[in-house]
């Protein structure tokens, strides 16, 4: 059995198989014969640390993905990331477009230090910041290529990562996107400029999808559909305030999306609760592989044959680092989630954490700097699905907050979460902007004290 692993960057759940007003239509005719997961989450809602523990099936704050790659953070063990462990039992592994699990997106030196046998990614030089979207469809050229000629008898694992729907998004917006008529998602207000903000995003994700059909149908045609489990998913969140980087749901909630051959679940709906840690355990039982004893993740690959089972009962994300120093953690059941924030020293909005956008700019003119974050939460998503309403000091919660301190505090000590014994250490190959910067280019390295501690 094979493993074609689509990724995008940035997406959430802004996809039509989510019920998001996105030209997304080959997506939504795979979805139809794939699983649909409505409950799926990351465990970390920034760009290295969500995919090092999807592909690790370990938490950032294990794996030692704390922050973005490309600024210093690495896995510990490369060993353990899926191509390596795919390698080891016989897999014939395959990278395409973006990896974001060691140094930059291009850096030669990272297949073979995550475990990829073969390169298919277009050259850097087509890797232009106005056409990026160009970049992905040149390397989806490439995945079909290597598709019509893959060899029959050898399992292949190929990872084909798109830049779409990472800002900066497309100039230019595409002709089946009207912006007057689009909708920024919740909770940006809806003006001129997060319209159009919207409709750049909506551009991206329709390149991606065109992109992803050319994909499937090739797999398709080489007669390898029935023979290969198809995982799609996302990050993270979009990249808007109070989206990535924060674990509310518009932070943490993922597309995912898996066709198994043959399975019951293909065309359902699935509820239940997953979370990308549990993705590698999924796989692992569906291929008859056996489980390293590493994992964190529970295996939820009995949904595929029982659509009803709920083999999860709650899933956690963290946040440690993005361009500044922001750590949280959450737990979240089905019907609660608990948020807290460990740096007290800080109770403003990490601006710097957002990333720079019209909406952005609309709301740096309207307060957004003076914002406060609450350093502690409890939202009931029944109710309260899109968590506005903190609940921490209504008298009617407070066994469920006990109850759901409980939780995350027996995460943190059986997980030996390092955030409990203080502050993170800032290691000297860290890049981390400082707390007050607005933006991510605002300060360099070189102004920060590499024995640790903030200036």
């Amino acid at each position: 059995m094979n493993i074609l692993y689509i990724h995008t960057h940035d997406s959430g759940r802004m996809l039509s198989p989510y019920g998001a007003a996105a030209p997304t239509d080959n997506l939504l005719a795979f979805a139809k014969e794939a699983a649909v997961f409505t409950q799926a989450y990351c465990a970390g809602p920034t760009c290295s640390p969500s995919r090092a523990a999807l592909l690790t099936g370990t938490y950032p704050h294990q794996n030692g993905m704390l922050g973005l790659a490309q600024r210093g953070f690495g896995l510990n063990d490369y060993q353990r990331h899926l191509a390596q462990f795919l390698g080891r039992n016989g897999y014939h592994t395959v990278l395409c477009g973006i990896q974001h699990e060691s140094g930059w997106y291009l850096d030669g030196e990272a297949p073979g230090k995550l475990g990829y046998h073969e390169v298919l990614t277009a050259s850097a030089d087509a890797y232009k910041k106005e056409e990026l979207h160009r970049w992905d469809g040149e390397n989806a050229d490439r995945v079909c290529q290597w598709l019509k000629q893959a060899n029959p008898e050898e399992s292949f694992f190929l990872s084909y990562g798109m830049h779409s729907t990472h800002r900066p998004y497309p100039l230019e917006i595409c002709e089946v996107v009207d912006e007057r008529y689009v909708r920024p998602p919740f909770p940006i207000d809806d003006n001129e400029e997060t319209r159009h903000d919207q409709a750049q995003f909506l551009t991206s994700a329709y390149y991606m999808d065109q992109n992803f059909g050319k994909v499937i149908a090739q797999l398709k045609a080489s007669g390898l559909l029935e023979k290969t489990i198809v995982l799609f998913t996302t990050d993270h969140g979009v990249a808007l305030p109070f989206n990535k980087c924060n674990l509310t749901d518009s932070g943490i909630g993922v597309s995912l999306i898996m066709r198994v051959p043959h399975a019951v679940a293909n065309g359902q709906v699935i509820d239940a609760l997953v979370s990308h840690v549990d993705v590698l355990p999924t796989l692992c039982d569906l291929l008859k592989l056996e489980k390293p004893d590493y994992l964190e993740g529970t295996s939820f690959a009995e949904v595929f044959d029982d659509v009803s089972a709920e083999p999860i009962s709650e899933i956690f994300a963290e946040v440690n680092f993005h361009t500044s120093y922001e750590p949280i953690r959450c737990v979240r059941t089905r019907r609660y989630k608990y948020i807290r924030y460990y740096d007290e020293s800080w109770t403003k909005l990490n601006l710097s954490n957002m990333d720079s956008s019209l909406s952005k700019d609309f709301y740096m003119r309207h307060d957004l700097a003076q914002q406060q974050k609450p350093m502690e939460a409890l939202y009931d998503c029944y109710y309260d699905p899109d968590e506005r309403q903190n609940l921490v000091q209504d008298l009617r919660y407070q066994k469920i907050l006990e109850e759901m301190r409980k939780k995350l505090r027996e995460f943190q000590l059986r997980t030996h979460d390092p955030i409990l014994d203080g502050e993170l250490e800032m290691k000297p190959t860290y890049k981390v902007n400082k707390k007050e910067c607005i933006n991510a280019s605002s300060k360099e390295p070189q102004d920060y004290d590499p024995r640790g501690r903030w200036q």
